[in-house]
């Protein structure tokens, strides 16, 4: 047990002892007037909506308006919510292969995905994305992408066949027996996902060193959409104040990735030298802080991946992680060898695919897969509206501060460590909105004279409530390597109305906020203290800290 987590112990459970004996009067969780008016404006003057309908998750920030780019986000947002074809413009990709044919699949309600009971890519609500990784080395495998696709478009066939993949949800039992010292109960479930080798295409898994692997060998785990509303205000906080924060935790002792980050300096950042120049900057974003900027991240890298759209920038395929399989695999096929022509047709082969005709159909299909001179299907116009409504949705404004209960599940939430890790605030920097891509340039794009502006958000504070900083929980059947960012926890409340459920964690299996908290739990969690500390609470003060999170 470290230092840090020795001390959070003592001051957690010392803070539920004094509330279980009466002791904490309200004058100490009582907020003020203008500390109400501060938090609820959750995304700071700028990022924050004030709308708590179904489409809370759907307003553009006030930054987008007072900016003039109210038409520019209106219409980037119809390449969120339209589903995509393999022809008609300006909604076309798709191919060879996808994993969703629009990107609202995975984000109902612009919200998180959902829990679902067996994968089918065309389910609405399902944000799963498929992990599929070798588990000596607990690296993503090399012959399927990083983000597996279960779909594929004529002549093509889908690297993973979805019908055979199986998702089992198994009941867990914790060491208190799911059961609160006053005998509330509570569930818990978890993912086993199983995917037998005839379900990939050619029936083989490579290892990134194109190595075989044999069913036992690869593992597949679950890993949900996150909400995308607030990603702009999240990349403006900048890179410096991040680092402070894990200098910060690093002196309390705080367990910390060590691929990432170490003696005060990280040890790896993002970059880009691909279409970008190399320069590196901080990791904010996915659970396993895979990317760096929103300008090129989750979802600047989705609308090209997810559905396999082409842009000026990216004018190759998305398919396997590593090597040629999938392309090779598809060329050596006979049935997609005697109808690729059908498809491809050789007076149009060139426009059609970027690449010469050769006649021998071997040859053609694999030099389409792997072309880098694709045509492009995405306009740079298109994509950069995108980009401003991606960068433009604001967050909903935090709810029911001026309630008792609220305050007082405020306070303990603080006072029993959860907010050490759901870090309540933070001010962004001068937000210079970087575009590791350099599609955007000083947070601007000049296409045939006319200048769009990426909206921006400096000098705000805003209360997503985490630290950016993965941590461990050790929860059966985990998150790939264990490591998981702290999931922002602002406008959360609202998911049932805005996305339909109240699903949480990684892979979704807590159902509802005591679930969540409970699966921090683990003898060995980052978070056992604070779960302790919980626990000692009693039911009126527990359910205190739940309203407080469906609150903000």
């Amino acid at each position: 047990m470290t230092n840090r987590t020795i001390i959070l112990s003592i001051v957690a459970l010392a803070a539920a002892a004094a509330c279980n004996d009466d002791k904490v009067s309200s004058a100490e969780w009582k907020i003020t007037d203008d500390e109400i008016k501060i938090e609820t404006y959750a995304g700071g003057e700028l990022g924050t909506t004030f709308n708590t309908t179904a489409s809370a998750y759907e307003d553009a920030s006030p930054a987008v308006s007072e900016a003039g780019m109210d038409d520019e986000f209106n219409y980037g947002e119809y390449f969120f919510e339209r589903t995509y074809n393999t022809s008609t413009k300006p909604f076309n990709g798709l191919g060879p292969a996808y994993v969703r044919a629009s990107c609202i699949d995975c984000h109902p309600g612009y919200g998180y995905g959902k829990r679902v009971t067996s994968y089918k890519a065309n389910e609405y609500g399902n944000g799963y994305l498929l992990v599929v990784y070798n588990k000596a080395t607990e690296a993503y495998v090399g012959s399927v992408a990083g983000m597996p696709q279960t779909k594929a478009n004529g002549p093509f066939k889908a690297p993973i066949d979805e019908s055979k993949i199986t998702i089992d949800w198994l009941e867990y039992t914790d060491e208190w027996g799911n059961k609160f010292d006053d005998g509330e109960t509570y569930s818990l479930i978890y993912p086993e996902v199983t995917i037998p080798l005839d379900a990939f295409y050619g029936g083989k898994v490579l290892a990134t060193d194109q190595t075989e692997l044999a069913e036992g060998e690869y593992g597949v785990k679950l890993e949900s959409t996150i909400g995308i509303y607030g990603t702009g205000l999240l990349d403006a906080i900048s890179d410096d104040d991040l680092l402070a924060q894990y200098q910060l935790e690093e002196k309390y002792g705080v367990n910390l990735n060590p691929a990432y980050y170490a003696n005060g300096q990280w040890v790896s950042m993002y970059s880009n030298s691909k279409q970008g120049d190399g320069t590196k900057v901080a990791r904010r974003f996915t659970y396993a802080l895979s990317r760096g900027k929103v300008q090129d991240g989750p979802g600047a890298n989705a609308i090209w991946n997810i559905t396999n759209v082409t842009r000026s920038d990216r004018r190759y395929h998305y398919l396997n992680l590593s090597g040629d399989y999938y392309a090779k695999t598809s060329s050596q096929d006979p049935e997609v060898q005697a109808v690729f022509y059908d498809y491809f047709p050789k007076d149009q082969f060139e426009e059609l695919t970027g690449v010469e005709y050769t006649g021998d159909v071997e040859t053609d299909i694999y030099n389409y897969l792997t072309s880098t001179n694709l045509p492009v299907e995405m306009t740079d116009e298109n994509y950069a509206d995108f980009m401003i409504w991606h960068r433009g949705l604001a967050v909903p404004a935090a709810r029911d501060l001026d309630d008792e209960t609220v305050q007082k599940g405020r306070y303990l939430f603080r006072e029993i460590g959860c907010a050490h890790c759901h870090k309540p605030s933070w001010t962004t920097g001068d937000d210079d909105a970087y575009d590791p891509n350099l599609f955007f340039v000083n947070g601007q794009k000049t296409i045939d004279g006319k200048v769009k502006k990426l909206p921006k958000y400096p000098n705000q504070t805003i209360w997503p409530y985490t630290d950016m900083i993965q941590h461990k929980l050790h929860m059966v059947n985990d998150i790939r390597t264990g490591w998981c960012r702290t999931t922002p926890l602002w406008g959360r409340g609202l998911s049932p109305l805005c996305a339909g459920h109240s699903d949480r964690l990684h892979d979704r299996r807590a159902r509802n906020v005591i679930e969540a908290i409970m699966w921090h739990g683990s003898s060995e969690s980052d978070a056992r203290s604070s779960v302790e500390a919980f626990r000692a609470l009693d039911k009126e003060d527990r359910d205190a800290i739940v309203k407080f999170i469906n609150a903000i």
